[in-house]
């Protein structure tokens, strides 16, 4: 049985987990198996509790009590549940994205690129895609797509930001993921976004996206202040260790179109997603076994990556996919 209990000041410390810790400290790098994550939305919640996610405690308006909220109530046992008046919450910045409910719950330690990658026959790789909003559109669109499964280097934002989870509509639990090369300690590496950070005591965050550039010819978009590269050898080893065709999406002379037949024939794809500063890494490009591009019209020559990965898992998972097609679309439903 749930503990209730009742909030009526915003800068009481019960809420410092939802209002004022910032993404850093609730990754808790120094005890990375105390690290925690929020949850929004009672659709989100329960998705990360079908994953198998613990949760800690439940902040919610008193109408989810007895509505949307009380059959994750139900599975959530004894925890903290507070709750507070409307006009209380919404001083937490985007709570009415929320859909009046949060929950604080622990992260799991990272699988390994082994486990993720058995039996899957289309993967994403994200190489240093730094915006949480971007990462997340990324996964959505991966768990919509045919993705079995995303990698990302190190130099990636976390998917179990909040921004993140909040745009991938909680799709980040339904897909396999893990961390390239660090997966068993993969808390203790990963680069802070400063995009997801909190000014501590206020609830906001504390830089708006940049103004995305184009990065010209890539089909990706510039955003972002350029990150360290990823050593993409040892984990390209890994990739063609596991039998991955991998393809880099980059404009090059050479580069396919993304609807070669040779692309849609090859058994296990691994497509390969840059940064949205500078794209992928030359030393990438060289590793992969074809380079890939979206042709485009009208005289555009980029497209932002989030929507650059949808195109490419469209086309490059539904062969692999094309018995679950069908089963797919007719099961999806659409939900903010």
């Amino acid at each position: 049985m749930a503990q209730m209990i009742e909030i009526t000041d915003f800068d009481a410390p019960e809420l410092d987990v939802y209002a004022r810790l910032t993404e850093n400290q609730l990754i808790n790098r120094h005890e990375p198996e105390k690290g925690m994550f929020i949850a929004e939305s009672p659709k989100v919640i329960e998705r990360a509790l079908d994953a198998g996610y613990m949760p800690v405690s439940i902040l919610t308006e008193k109408r989810h009590i007895e509505g949307e909220g009380q059959k994750i109530l139900a599975r959530c046992g004894e925890i903290p549940v507070y709750t507070a008046k409307f006009d209380v919450l919404t001083k937490l910045t985007g709570f009415q994205l929320t859909r009046g409910m949060l929950c604080a719950m622990y992260r799991q330690p990272l699988p390994s690129v082994r486990s993720v990658c058995k039996g899957a026959k289309r993967i994403a790789v994200l190489e240093n895609v730094v915006n949480p909003t971007n990462v997340g559109a990324i996964f959505r669109s991966a768990a919509a797509l045919g993705m079995d499964a995303v990698l990302l280097t190190t130099g990636c934002s976390n998917p179990l930001y909040r921004r993140a989870i909040r745009v991938s509509m909680g799709t980040v639990f339904q897909v396999s993921w893990t961390y390239l090369g660090e997966e068993t300690k993969p808390e203790t590496v990963r680069n802070p976004d400063p995009e997801e950070e909190k000014e501590p005591g206020t609830g906001i965050e504390r830089n708006p996206d940049p103004e995305e550039e184009k990065e010209p010819g890539t089909g990706i978009e510039r955003n972002s202040e350029p990150e360290e590269k990823a050593d993409s050898g040892n984990w390209q080893k890994q990739l063609h260790e596991l039998g991955f065709h991998t393809v880099a999406m980059a404009l090059k002379e050479d580069s396919l179109s993304i609807d070669n037949p040779k692309l849609m024939n090859e058994d296990k794809l691994a497509i390969v997603l840059g940064t949205e500063g500078d794209g992928l890494a030359p030393e990438t490009i060289a590793a992969c076994d074809d380079t890939v591009c979206i042709p485009m019209a009208h005289g555009v020559d980029s497209l932002n990556v989030a929507a650059a990965s949808a195109v490419a898992f469209w086309q490059l998972g539904r062969q692999a996919h094309k018995d679950n097609c069908c089963n797919m679309n007719s099961n999806y439903q659409l939900w903010e």
